[in-house]
């Protein structure tokens, strides 16, 4: 899978997938102190990445309007009640891209975790 900065099997960790993308907050580390920033705006992969939030925000739009059948569903609507919707949208698609690298990495599928009643 062509990410533009590479290949995925290149990257060691999904967060490494995700920084490459530009969904990861941009450190502004000096002297041992870690300071993260906003997410990365200008990146290599700006199509890429504005696609995985485009994407995002629609699955985020959905699960808004209906009550949550899954686990995720349940964090998509927990956290636009914390965040934004926006910053869920950013959110998610950091995860999506996170999950993306374990399936490929493992050779697993996706299962959506149901809510126990």
């Amino acid at each position: 899978m062509a990410l533009g900065c590479g290949e995925m099997g290149q990257f060691e960790k999904g967060r490494d997938a995700s920084a490459c993308i530009g969904l990861t907050p941009i450190q502004h580390s000096s002297g041992g102190k870690v300071k993260l920033g906003s997410v990365g705006k200008y990146v290599k992969n700006n199509m890429l990445r504005s696609y995985l939030v485009s994407g995002a925000m629609s699955a985020v739009n959905q699960a808004m309007r209906r009550p949550a059948k899954t686990k995720k569903e349940l964090w998509i609507q927990q956290m636009v009640e914390r965040r934004g919707k926006r910053c869920t949208a950013v959110a998610l698609a950091n995860k999506t891209v996170r999950t993306a690298f374990a399936m490929l990495a493992n050779g697993t599928e996706y299962k959506a975790e149901l809510l126990t009643a």
